[in-house]
């Protein structure tokens, strides 16, 4: 979805980012968003996405965006965490559960970045065309 700020959210209706409690009770996530992706920092030759585009990683998203925003929903409970530049600024916020399970990722994508390259409906849905699972919906906000 392209919001008027500029952002973008992605979601699916997976079963969500892996989430559990420690040995201290506390609640930890696999930490996809501010670490390396290995596919693409240590291997020679990395994986390659249907359009042939090397795969990177949400990490790199989440470097190359003001902000993202990280909404997770499982079975066993929902949370939240915000981003700036890659780094948490906030620990995993516990948000009501929906009744549904998946990930949604909104994030603001870095004014460099902004000020060179639009992104619009069109691209959306022609990039649609690469993953035959994917289903693109656009709403107007």
């Amino acid at each position: 979805m392209l919001h008027t700020d500029g952002s973008v959210s992605v979601k699916d209706d997976g079963r969500g980012t892996d989430t559990r409690v420690d040995e201290h009770g506390r609640v930890v996530k696999k930490p996809v968003m501010a670490t390396k992706d290995l596919r693409f920092f240590d291997l020679p030759e990395w994986e390659r996405l249907p359009d042939g585009h090397p795969r990177r990683g949400m990490s790199v998203v989440a470097a190359l965006s003001e902000w993202l925003i990280h909404t997770n929903r499982r079975l066993n409970g929902s949370w939240t965490q915000r981003y700036e530049h890659g780094v948490p600024v906030i620990d995993l916020e516990p948000v009501e559960a929906d009744g549904t399970t998946g990930t949604c990722v909104r994030f603001l994508p870095d004014r460099a970045l902004r000020s060179r390259w639009s992104l619009t409906a069109g691209d959306l849905e022609r990039w649609s065309g690469h993953w035959p699972d994917l289903t693109v919906r656009l709403k107007e906000r």
